[in-house]
């Protein structure tokens, strides 16, 4: 007997709003009116486009967009959509000492619970940048998975503690932990593809074709569909950014194209869950 094919897609949607241009030095009236139409305008679009296929999706939601757009972030809440943590700030843990990191850490956690009423069970750091106590303070405050890094496309795989990593000796790595990684990659990010940013030093274009990068990110679900009889592939979009207008329509593409080539949209925690289930059963 065959094994039972799965393909599961992650749509997760990182709802930084104006937090990452005030953590950027950026807080001027042309910046935050950016951000700001993240929750004003592009999340109703896209509740509105997810509700009407009745697909899950996770929002991993700063602290400070939780306290700053409470209303718009418990819209998603009451949508069945899962929230997860992404800082206060949008600070990377990698700039922060141990005890900032926590604090950042339980700031926006205190933030979830009084928005949506549940603590998060799922971490993605800004700029998927971690520090070398993340996945300590992850699991002591509860986390079971985390959705920084880039270790794998299709397979999650549990995130190793006490790397030691220098320039002049060969790598040793530390042991994995109990931390369920769901692995990303920029090129499946709509950030660098599709945001005009300029920063002091250099200049991000972005502003690419939509229909182009569409075909990339299918590209992507079909040769995990060759591959592998089971796997998950994470898709990120930013509300502010994927919420224009032709590029709302090259997501409804993709879902669209992906449904009916049979992909299964789950929130995280759910392909999270399913996958320790595997490995329980002794499937992975």
């Amino acid at each position: 007997m065959s094994k039972a094919r799965r393909h599961l897609v992650c749509l997760t949607f990182d709802f930084d709003a104006i937090s990452g241009f005030i953590a950027r030095g950026t807080p001027t009236p042309s910046a935050i009116s950016r951000g700001e139409f993240g929750p004003r305008v592009s999340a109703p679009r896209l509740l509105k486009m997810l509700g009407e296929r009745g697909l899950p999706t996770t929002w991993f939601v700063p602290g400070h967009t939780a306290e700053t757009f409470p209303d718009a972030v418990a819209s998603v809440a009451r949508a069945g959509h899962e929230i997860g943590h992404h800082g206060w700030k949008h600070v990377p843990p990698a700039t922060l000492s141990r005890e900032e990191e926590e604090n950042e850490l339980v700031r926006g956690i205190a933030a979830i619970e009084r928005t949506c009423g549940e603590r998060p069970t799922g971490y993605r750091s800004p700029s998927w940048d971690l520090s070398p106590h993340s996945i300590e303070l992850m699991l002591k405050h509860g986390f079971t998975y985390d959705s920084s890094m880039m270790g794998d496309d299709y397979t999650p795989y549990f995130a190793r503690q006490g790397d030691i990593i220098e320039l002049e000796k060969p790598a040793v790595f530390g042991k994995p932990s109990n931390l369920l990684e769901m692995p990303i990659s920029w090129s499946t990010d709509d950030a660098p593809h599709f945001e005009f940013m300029r920063y002091p030093n250099a200049i991000r274009p972005g502003n690419m074709n939509a229909d182009q990068v569409l075909g990339n990110w299918v590209a992507d679900f079909d040769y995990m569909q060759r591959e592998l009889d089971w796997g998950v592939l994470t898709y990120t979009c930013h509300p502010f950014i994927i919420g224009r207008g032709h590029r709302i329509l090259m997501l409804e593409k993709l879902v669209d194209t992906l449904l009916a080539r049979g992909a299964v949209f789950v929130r995280m925690d759910a392909a999270a869950a399913e996958y320790r289930a595997r490995v329980a059963a002794g499937e992975a």
